[in-house]
């Protein structure tokens, strides 16, 4: 009994989705208010689970965070990854900026099918690697090491490749949370989103972290969360 091949139309739908996937298809596109709420709901459950959460310690000495809700990951023999979220620095005293919003993309190779949501959380370790976000497009592995992130109240069984990485690596799917490799995935700023919610066209990451803007209510009640489970060092 001879396997069926792959026909035309199948073909057609994986390409469609995997272009969706990779260049933010309006399909996927949101209020970028509600994509805030959302990763400020993603914080909060997460650090909730009692003994897998982010260590403390961890977020306390964060210079950067990334939050990105729903990233949608999906592959039929070639694998796409999409996902568009929001990204926080720590101003000189130590209180978080307002976000800015980012993308992340990512592919691979292989014999896969299907399709799942992932929640990604990255843990900027330095400036360095925040100042390599601003000026384009900005990949995991290659312009700053990454690593899964240990999860828990304590570090201490954190590999030593793991605590010297600049970016630290975390990903929630169906409930369970962890640290994920994500070297080869790409961030970038999203500069549309950021014009189309301080609505003011032409806004810099830089500005908006230097706290030249408004801070919309949904900004507010994200800084707010992240003042509570990533409180400024002492």
């Amino acid at each position: 009994m001879m396997a069926k091949t792959v026909g035309p139309k199948v073909w057609v739908m994986f390409l469609v989705l995997l272009s969706g996937l990779m260049f933010g298809s309006t399909a996927l596109a949101e209020p970028e208010s509600q994509k805030i709420e959302e990763a400020t709901t993603v914080l909060e459950q997460i650090m909730a689970i009692p003994e897998g959460a982010i260590p403390p310690s961890l977020l306390g000495n964060a210079y950067g965070i990334a939050i990105i809700p729903r990233v949608i990951k999906a592959g039929f023999i070639v694998g796409g990854r999409y996902g568009t979220g929001v990204v926080l620095v720590r101003g000189p005293g130590g209180a978080w900026s307002n976000p800015s919003f980012v993308s992340i993309t990512g592919g691979s190779l292989g014999w896969q099918i299907g399709a799942q949501s992932t929640d990604v959380i990255l843990v900027f370790k330095n400036p360095s690697s925040i100042e390599g976000l601003m000026k384009g497009k900005f990949t995991l592995g290659a312009d700053a090491a990454v690593a899964a992130g240990p999860v828990g109240r304590r570090v201490e069984g954190a590999t030593d490749v793991t605590l010297q990485s600049e970016i630290l690596s975390y990903s929630r799917s169906r409930g369970f949370f962890a640290g994920v490799s994500l070297e080869g995935s790409a961030l970038q700023i999203d500069a549309k989103r950021n014009a189309n919610f301080y609505g003011k066209r032409g806004i810099t990451a830089l500005e908006i972290f230097h706290g030249h803007t408004s801070t919309p209510p949904a900004a507010q009640a994200l800084r707010r969360t992240l003042d509570r489970h990533a409180p400024r060092p002492q």
